[in-house]
């Protein structure tokens, strides 16, 4: 079975980004349900995403709130961006592996697939 690390990096300002969040949580999903070990990354202004998720009146709250227990957030990225309070509030582990982000060679030297949204 593979091992994937889902990286969103997209931010909230436009529809397509919108879309590519949701390909992100579609893709993560696919991975859990096959049974594979799959990690879901909120980097740099996708952090932007998890307070925007977490509410229940978002259109894609349901499928977010199915995955909180696979996702973390950049905790640099958190802060840089104004949504580390949200972050710590949610279920999500703010990652600081390497220079306040997460370490992207860590998750590559462990036999992860990284796949960026």
């Amino acid at each position: 079975m593979p091992d994937a690390a889902i990286v969103v990096l997209a931010g909230t300002d436009s529809p397509a980004e919108l879309g590519r969040v949701v390909n992100a949580l579609q893709t993560a999903q696919e991975f859990d349900e096959a049974g594979d070990d799959v990690e879901i990354i909120f980097d740099g202004a996708g952090t932007q995403w998890v307070p925007e998720l977490k509410d229940d009146n978002h259109d894609y709250h349901d499928l977010y709130a199915g995955l909180t227990d696979l996702m973390s957030a950049c905790h640099y990225c958190a802060n840089a961006y104004d949504v580390a309070d949200e972050i710590e509030a949610s279920s999500a582990d703010q990652l600081d592996e390497y220079e306040g982000h997460p370490s992207i060679r860590s998750l590559v030297a462990d036999g992860y697939e990284v796949i960026t949204y």
